[in-house]
C-alpha cells in the first residue's frame, strides 16, 4: 500500500497552510511527518483522512482516490477525545460499531488489544479514573480496534513513561512487520529516528527536507569523530589530543563531548591517521563518525528549538 501527496495546497481565506506538499509513504514502513506548531502537519494528516479537501493536488492510495471509510485508518490524536464519564470497554465497542465492526467483533478486538498493552485490568473502570499514561493506552487500542491499512499516530508517546513507551514502540515496530502504512509525527526525536525509515520536515506550510533518513545522514560532512577510551578518562584524552602535533595538523578543532571527545576534521579523509595517531596513546573504546542526530537536523532545517508539533 502506498499514500502519494502530490502539490497539496490548502488555504483558510487568506492563510496559506500548504504549499505544493508533496510526499509518499508505503507499507512495511513507519514515515515520519515532523514539524513546529503551526508547520501544516496536522492539516495535512486531516486532508489525508478526508475530514476536509485540500484547494489543489491529489491524494493517492495505491494510485486511485482515499476512501477513509473503504481504506481503514487507524488515528491517534494528540488531543484525546474520548469520554471520560463513560466506561472504557463501552465506548472501545461504541467506537468499534462507528468504524463498521459488529458489536461482538468490536468487544473481541478490545479485549485483545487491552491485553496486548497490559491494560485489561481497566476494561470496566471509567476512563478519568485512569492516569494520563493509561489514558494514552486506551487511545491507542481505539485507533487500533479495526485493525486498520493505515495507522496514523500523533504525538504517541503523550503521558507516557519508558515502560509503557518501550510498549508502544514494540506496537508501532509490530504494524510495520504486518505490512501496515504507519505515519509517525512525534516531537521527540530520539523515537522518531529509531522508528522511521523516511520523513517529511513541514516548515510554515512547505517541505524544508524529505527522505530516506539513513541517506539524508550520510549526506552531512563525515568528518567529525567521535573518540573514547577505555576506563573513560574523558578529560585526559582531550589533552592527550590537543597536545598531539599530527592531531593539531589535521584538525580543526577538538572538543569534550557528552560521550568522549569530538575531533572535526579539516578533511573526512584523514581518518585513518588520526585512528593511528589516537591508538598511540590511548586504548580505545570508541572511534566513530559522528553522524548529526534527527533533532539537530530538524532544528538547522525548521529553525528555532525543537517543540511540539
Amino acid at each position: 500500500m502506498q499514500i502519494e501527496l502530490n502539490k497539496i495546497n490548502k488555504s483558510f481565506n487568506a492563510n496559506h497552510v500548504l504549499k505544493d506538499v508533496s510526499w509518499s509513504a508505503e507499507s512495511g514502513k513507519a514515515f515520519g511527518l515532523l514539524g513546529r506548531n503551526g508547520s501544516g502537519k496536522t492539516t495535512t494528516i486531516r486532508i489525508i483522512m478526508g475530514i476536509f479537501p485540500q484547494n489543489s493536488g491529489t491524494v493517492r492510495i495505491n494510485g486511485g482516490d482515499i476512501k477513509p471509510y473503504l481504506n481503514k485508518i487507524g488515528y491517534l490524536p494528540e488531543e484525546r477525545g474520548l469520554y471520560p464519564k463513560r466506561v472504557i470497554i463501552d465506548q472501545m465497542v461504541y467506537f468499534g460499531v462507528l468504524r463498521g465492526m459488529t458489536a461482538k467483533n468490536a468487544r473481541e478486538s478490545a479485549e485483545k488489544l487491552l491485553k496486548r498493552l497490559d491494560a485489561e485490568e481497566y476494561l470496566n473502570r471509567k476512563l478519568d479514573t485512569l492516569s494520563k499514561g493509561n489514558q494514552q493506552k486506551i487511545q491507542l487500542a481505539i485507533a487500533l480496534i479495526t485493525n486498520p491499512d493505515i495507522l496514523i499516530l500523533d504525538e504517541p508517546f503523550s503521558g507516557l513513561d519508558p515502560v509503557n513507551a518501550s510498549m508502544l514502540k514494540q506496537v508501532v515496530t509490530d504494524a510495520v512487520k504486518e505490512g501496515k502504512l504507519v505515519i509517525f509525527c512525534s516531537h521527540q526525536m530520539a523515537s522518531v529516528e529509531e522508528l522511521c525509515d523516511d520523513i517529511c520536515i513541514l516548515e510554515r506550510g512547505q517541505i524544508v527536507l524529505s527522505g530516506n533518513l539513513r541517506q539524508i545522514k550520510k549526506s552531512y560532512p563525515r568528518n567529525r569523530i567521535l573518540i573514547a577510551p577505555e576506563g573513560l578518562d574523558f578529560a585526559r584524552t582531550l589533552k592527550e589530543l590537543k597536545k598531539s602535533d599530527k592531531v593539531n595538523a589535521i584538525a580543526e578543532k577538538v572538543e569534550l563531548a557528552k560521550l568522549g571527545c569530538v575531533v572535526t576534521l579539516r578533511d573526512e579523509n584523514d581518518k585513518n591517521i588520526l585512528l593511528g595517531e589516537a591508538n598511540g596513546f590511548l586504548n580505545l573504546d570508541t572511534f566513530k563518525v559522528l553522524e548529526p542526530t534527527l533533532e539537530e537536523i530538524f532544528v538547522e532545517k525548521a529553525g528555532g528549538t525543537v517543540e511540539a508539533v
